[in-house]
């Protein structure tokens, strides 16, 4: 992932790691689930290399661990040790109030669920920025 991407992931990480203040959209109670890379590519792989008879589309994603933006803000501050703040900034209109994927059809079909608990994600995703932060500053 770029550090500069604009995923909320990236986001908080980077801004919690240089001690910026952490920006949330909206009051923060809009919710998401998250799904760790490796396991998106599990299930990529999978549906390569299943079936021919079924061509899908399939959604891939982790349901187990909804959270909100503003708990997941609080999160990424706690685990980088950062002493930045969380701020508030206007929702925009089209952002979703949920995301959380039904991936029924990828169980069944596939044999495939996300693994990797959102906290693991985040510390192996912190250590990433933190290693690519430092590279770049170096």
């Amino acid at each position: 992932m770029h550090p500069n991407d604009g995923r909320v992931i990236s986001n908080f990480i980077v801004q919690a790691l240089k001690n910026q203040v952490v920006t949330v959209y909206g009051d923060g109670s809009q919710t998401r689930s998250f799904c760790y890379v490796d396991d998106m590519i599990d299930g990529l792989i999978r549906g390569m290399n299943g079936s021919d008879n079924f061509t899908g589309p399939v959604n891939l994603g982790n349901p187990s661990e909804e959270c909100s933006i503003l708990e997941l803000a609080e999160k990424v501050v706690e685990l980088t040790n950062s002493e930045s703040e969380i701020r508030f900034e206007p929702l925009p209109e089209d952002d979703p109030r949920q995301r959380q994927p039904d991936i029924t059809l990828a169980r069944q079909t596939l044999g495939w669920e996300s693994k990797v608990p959102l906290e693991q994600g985040l510390k192996q995703a912190i250590a990433y920025f933190k290693e690519l932060l430092h590279s770049v500053s170096s």
